[in-house]
């Protein structure tokens, strides 16, 4: 299990470990940081007195945070002046901010499309989460962005999700509304004055040992709307360390997309397969506590 600490002030990273870890000795602090086990804002760190800032997320875990390399081209569903429609891996993120180091898939489409006397300018239309993998949009002007943004409520979005357990009934709609904590970066579900209206559905596809493959379609976009929805049902989607239990692959795939041209009017539809990785988790089971132990 991993230790999230928010930083408050700044400071030096290993002087924060020493006051945050009350009770580790120094020599086991310095092990994990040593050995790749301590990251801040997603990305692995080592040097001790590395400068942290306020609000920035250090996780300390018990072996070394994996690193995927990011790829330096991007699978293109779909291409034309306006829009720009990819088949995102997991473990990408969508988009970069001022705290995040690692590679993101605007950045490396930017790159992949610019030319030594044109560089291209993008805008991302949806987002999706680091681990999930799947069709993401971008458009090649704000105006553009904002006109599609502008007819979202009528685009399709249909996921595919495996999930622990089996929903019963095997198909329905989660009709809660989400609100996001943005201290512990957590979305609950529930009645509350600061929570949006979220709908979701979900159809099961098949069931395999102890897990379950099912098709989802949201009909409005919350953060997590997905992952949060699917652990209030019981399910929650493998490998999804916030609502549920970690692993080496989040179960969630952006399958397919459908919006309206804003331009002509006409229906664009994006569609990407799942991996082989996505569904090799359903020949998996849950890896029982004490066998972690």
């Amino acid at each position: 299990m991993s230790e999230r600490l928010q930083v408050k002030e700044a400071s030096g990273l290993m002087l924060f470990l020493g006051v945050q870890l009350q009770g580790w000795a120094r020599s086991k602090i310095k092990q994990r940081l040593q050995s790749g086990c301590v990251s801040v804002n997603g990305t692995v760190i080592t040097q001790h007195d590395f400068l942290l800032n306020e609000g920035d997320l250090v996780e300390v875990g018990a072996t070394a945070k994996a690193t995927n390399s990011a790829p330096s081209q991007l699978e293109i569903l779909y291409s034309d002046r306006d829009i720009i429609a990819i088949n995102k891996p997991a473990g990408l993120l969508s988009v970069g901010n001022p705290k995040e180091t690692q590679q993101h898939a605007l950045a490396i489409l930017r790159n992949q499309l610019s030319r030594r006397t044109q560089s291209i300018k993008l805008w991302p239309v949806n987002r999706i989460d680091r681990d999930t993998s799947g069709v993401l949009l971008f458009a090649t002007s704000r105006e553009m962005r904002e006109a599609v943004m502008g007819k979202w409520d009528q685009a399709e979005k249909i996921y595919l999700a495996i999930v622990e357990g089996c929903p019963n009934p095997a198909q329905g709609t989660i009709d809660q509304p989400l609100r996001l904590d943005e201290v512990e970066y957590r979305v609950h579900v529930g009645a509350h004055p600061d929570a949006k209206p979220a709908i979701t559905h979900f159809k099961t596809e098949r069931t395999k040992n102890t897990r379950t493959l099912l098709q989802v379609q949201i009909d409005t976009g919350r953060q997590h709307q997905i992952r949060a929805h699917l652990s209030w049902l019981g399910c929650p989607i493998v490998g999804d360390e916030r609502y549920g239990t970690k692993g080496k692959r989040m179960g969630l795939h952006a399958l397919r997309l459908k919006i309206i041209n804003p331009k002509t009017g006409k229906e664009l539809v994006f569609e990407t397969p799942a991996p082989a990785d996505f569904f090799a988790l359903l020949n998996q089971t849950k890896v029982k506590a004490a066998a972690r132990k």
